[in-house]
């Protein structure tokens, strides 16, 4: 019993750990991953020794593995790979190509045998599509080229990664390279692939729809499918001769949203997510940390360093060269190039199989970790050099480009607005009050009723086309809710807060966790400024801007002179507007339109 306590306490700790370890890198633009490793490193058996890697920990980092892989595998919708599909082809194999020969020659030189090179060479040629998705946010570059590009290539990269980790582990099983048997290895391997397809096209979808005829069928009912299927398909690949990942990969692709009631099928897929990101993976990747040994700083760092510049210059020289066929000019390819070198879940999943099977030894996997952390380190950087570089050249291309304001909460306010903006952008309205909707209307803008925290009432509204997007009702609850939902399920680049005054400050640390900015960048006394304007007890003001100071610096030159005033929009010399909110940096010739 008393071991019993022990290791609930350990997993206690390594759980609190690993939501340390991510928050702080989330809060500095990081994946949790980061974290997560770094964590794992200092408080585990390598450094500070507080964690321990117990059989409850290793138990549940292998079904978070398995279960990581599946969500990988949901992650990946072909669809989306056809918006950039020959780019991004070419992206993805001289970004694994050039990166894999690199990484294998420079482990031979350094004394490792061919199959480690091999791991090593797979690890560096992979790349991390949740690492590129937070930084494309960041960066505001969803609606561009690059970001289809980049986003194709990470998920073929990956896919490449893991067909050739089929053959090496199968290889590496045999111990030999005679041809025969790795013929029989090859005949296994179209096997299963072949087998998982057909069963993921034709039999899954008509086993979802039967299952849906139960009347017991809950989420719970479909997780719990979706748990047996990852299962049946892992055992497909251990019977194949390969890894278990593999096979839930595999069952990954092809449980999407048709394969359940649309009623529930977001329902699963969300305590998919919770289970396995939220819980398990981090539980592997922090004891992942837990087998870094620290010691090659001292014995082992030039091959550390050359792994690390092997891994960053063959990734983007790759991309580059490989990209030239494309004919979307070779600084494009460098771009690319920078935004693939992050690492991540696959790669660490593919060194730690490694590690277990005594394929690569303790040195090469720490080197792996390290080169992981370091090299994604370096992704925002690049990422926003290089974009910056082509946005002079004026060479960085818009695709499906967004246009327009949503605006949730018909009030007073966010009327005076529109009124201000209508003639320069589409407006539209959502609004839970059906008579409201109805007077919005009359005035001239399209306004939609519904609830703005469900996805599907924000859809209908076109959200995915969306340029910027503003949450203006009084309940500054809502509003942010509905800004992470606008940001994070339509991707839509600027949102802003209206943020009431009482809860301002607590409001901003949420805010720049979401890459969102506060309306007006300051808190609102909502009912007094809603009252004065429908009263039409307000005046309007003109400041013209003669020296450079950013939005929060003018708010509080005007409250050093006792003027209780409210900024709307910032005027550019050009006579274009656009939204008063924390973060803009105001110019001499721009002009502020304020409300006393």
């Amino acid at each position: 019993m008393e071991a019993f306590d022990l290791n609930i306490i350990n997993l206690l700790a390594v759980l609190v750990a690993a939501w340390l370890g991510g928050a702080a890198a989330r809060r500095i633009g990081y994946p949790s991953i980061l974290g997560e490793l770094v964590i794992g490193i200092l408080l585990g058996p390598g450094l500070l020794g507080w964690l321990e890697y117990t059989e409850t920990i290793r138990v549940l980092s292998e079904i978070g593995i398995m279960l990581l892989m599946v969500y990988i595998g949901i992650e990946i919708d072909f669809k989306d790979l056809k918006k950039a599909s020959w780019p991004g082809l070419l992206a993805s194999i001289g970004g694994f190509v050039l990166p894999f020969a690199l990484g294998y020659y420079a482990t031979i030189w350094f004394g490792g045998n061919a199959m480690a090179g091999m791991f090593v060479g797979m690890a560096v040629g992979v790349t991390s599509l949740a690492t590129k998705s937070r930084i494309l946010v960041d960066l505001k570059l969803l609606n561009t080229r690059i970001a289809y590009v980049l986003m194709a290539g990470a998920l073929i990269s990956d896919t490449l990664a893991l067909l050739i980790f089929a053959g090496i582990l199968s290889a590496a099983a045999m111990g030999t390279f005679d041809a025969s048997e790795l013929l029989v290895v090859a005949l296994k391997a179209i096997a299963f692939f072949s087998v998982t397809i057909l069963i993921g096209i034709y039999l899954l979808p008509r086993l979802g729809r039967y299952l849906s005829k139960f009347k017991s069928a809950s989420s719970t009912f479909f997780f719990t499918s979706i748990i047996i299927v990852a299962l049946a398909y892992a055992e497909l690949a251990e019977l194949a001769g390969m890894h278990s990942i593999l096979g839930a990969f595999m069952a990954g692709l092809f449980i999407k949203d048709n394969l359940f009631p649309k009623n529930i099928s977001k329902e699963v897929h969300k305590a998919f997510y919770d289970v396995s990101i939220g819980f398990l993976a981090p539980v592997f990747f922090v004891s992942a940390g837990f087998m870094v040994n620290l010691d090659v700083f001292h014995t082992d760092l030039p091959m550390l360093l050359t792994i690390i510049a092997m891994a960053i210059i063959g990734k983007i020289l790759g991309v580059a060269l490989f990209y030239l066929p494309t004919g979307l000019g070779w600084r494009e390819g460098v771009t690319i190039g920078a935004g693939m070198n992050g690492r991540g879940a696959v790669e660490i999943i593919i060194a730690g199989i490694g590690l277990e099977m005594g394929i690569i030894d303790q040195k090469i996997f720490s080197i792996l970790v390290f080169m992981a952390i370091l090299t994604t380190m370096t992704v925002p950087f690049l990422l926003k050099w290089t974009t910056d570089w082509l946005k002079k050249r004026g060479e960085l291309v818009v695709i499906n480009k967004r246009e327009g304001l949503l605006i949730l909460g018909a009030n007073p306010l966010s009327l005076l607005i529109a009124q201000y903006l209508k003639d320069q952008t589409k407006i539209t309205f959502i609004d839970a009050n059906q008579d409201i909707v109805k007077q919005t209307n009359e005035q001239g803008f399209v306004c939609y009723h519904g609830n703005a925290l469900q996805e599907e009432v924000l859809a209908e509204t076109g959200a995915a086309t969306i340029e910027t997007f503003i949450a203006a009702t009084a309940n500054t609850e809502v509003n942010i809710l509905a800004t992470q939902l606008a940001s994070g399920s339509f991707q839509i680049p600027n949102t802003h807060v209206l943020l009431s005054k009482s809860n301002y400050l607590a409001g901003i640390d949420i805010l720049e966790l979401s890459n969102t900015s506060s309306l007006f960048a300051s808190g609102v006394d909502v009912n007094y400024w809603f009252q004065k304007i429908s009263s039409e007890e307000y005046s309007k003001g003109i400041d013209q801007i003669s020296v450079p100071m950013d939005s929060r610096a003018w708010i509080k030159k005007q409250m050093a002179s006792n003027l209780n005033v409210l900024p709307l929009l910032i005027e550019g010399p050009s006579g274009h507007k656009k939204l008063f909110h924390f973060g803009h940096q105001l110019q001499p010739l721009e002009k502020v339109h304020f409300i006393t």
